[in-house]
């Protein structure tokens, strides 16, 4: 019997450490369906897990801590240990993000995404805007399109006066510079804006027009190349508690976030779109933005972009070189 339990507990110790040293809470705020949840936050836990060998665990919090715009701040406090999210809920507190989300930037988010990463390692990081966490991914969602419930689709003025559900940040801008009238609003609630009247369409991805159940009130579709528009997420945490890490641990974890988060959630939102477009096959018509209408849509929203090249300059970051790092990214990654 004893020599039974010796080796019993001679491959427990092989085995790697039966519990971990080191328990991570991650806070959300969507439904567990939502592919942002299933399809990256929970897929990078297990990853966190496999490669630290099992002493860091990162658990998903069964119950939103607060609304969205407040995790930010719990991870910079401690609320919880990984907190995920987007920069625009908290407006004119991130300048940098700007420059991943104008216009025209390109049809796959997994490329943006990436590049985005690496232009922020490169040089938004500077801006010293999450001096206050470990920052260990930012990304951003596919390209933003134009849905309505009735209208010309090949009009240049196709947006003229039309009401819009918008979340606010860019989207609130570009349907403003293009004749629309922003209605602002928050995903969930775009069925009950859009089936009562008080939106005529909206800007969104292909994949939120799916999730949301948008497609039975949407009858015309624009494609736009390289989107009107991106929204930008963060994934931090607290960094004490990162600190408390040992430097293999910090390095294993640095190992499957960073660029690889990234690469892993733009291929979700790609992935996560087609099944968006495909579904809205037989229901809402999706035709391409003619030439004229890119020429007109390009020269409108110009100001726009010089503007938001302007505030990552006023965060102390160089916006023309950043923007000019990002779509050189950009080029490179859909080149490989």
């Amino acid at each position: 019997m004893k020599k039974m339990l010796s080796s019993l507990a001679t491959a427990l110790v092989l085995s790697g450490p039966a519990f971990a040293d080191t328990t991570l809470t991650v806070a959300n705020w969507l439904p567990p369906s939502h592919p942002l949840v299933s399809e990256v936050i929970v897929p990078m836990t297990e990853q966190i897990k496999e490669a630290t060998g099992g002493s860091v665990v990162a658990n998903v919090l069964p119950a939103p801590l607060g609304p969205p715009p407040a995790h930010f701040d719990f991870a910079i406090n401690g609320v919880a240990d990984i907190t995920f999210g987007v920069q625009g809920y908290n407006a004119g507190r991130f300048k940098t993000t700007s420059i991943a989300e104008i216009p025209f930037l390109g049809d796959s988010a997994e490329a943006v995404s990436v590049a985005y990463w690496r232009t922020f390692d490169a040089m938004l990081k500077d801006a010293g805007e999450y001096d206050d966490v470990k920052v260990l991914g930012v990304f951003t969602h596919g390209p933003g399109q134009i849905f309505v419930k009735d209208a010309d689709a090949s009009a240049t003025d196709l947006l003229d006066g039309q009401k819009l559900r918008v979340g606010g940040g860019i989207a609130h801008e570009v349907a403003s510079a293009l004749g629309a009238v922003p209605v602002e609003g928050p995903s969930s609630k775009a069925y009950e804006l859009l089936s009562q009247g008080v939106a005529d369409g909206i800007l969104f991805p292909y994949e939120s027009v799916n999730f949301f159940k948008l497609i039975p009130q949407l009858e015309v579709g624009v494609s736009v190349p390289g989107g009107l528009y991106n929204t930008s997420f963060y994934v931090v945490m607290n960094k004490a508690k990162w600190e408390s890490l040992t430097p293999d641990e910090q390095t294993a974890i640095d190992s499957v976030t960073g660029e690889a988060l990234a690469r892993m959630a733009g291929q979700m939102w790609d992935r996560s779109d087609a099944a968006g477009l495909a579904a809205m096959s037989g229901e809402t018509v999706v035709t391409p933005a003619t030439d004229a209408q890119i020429t007109a849509w390009t020269e409108a929203l110009q100001p726009i972009v010089d503007a938001k090249v302007a505030e990552v300059t006023a965060a102390g970051i160089d916006g023309a070189a950043a923007l000019e790092m990002l779509k050189a990214e950009i080029s490179a990654f859909e080149a490989e």
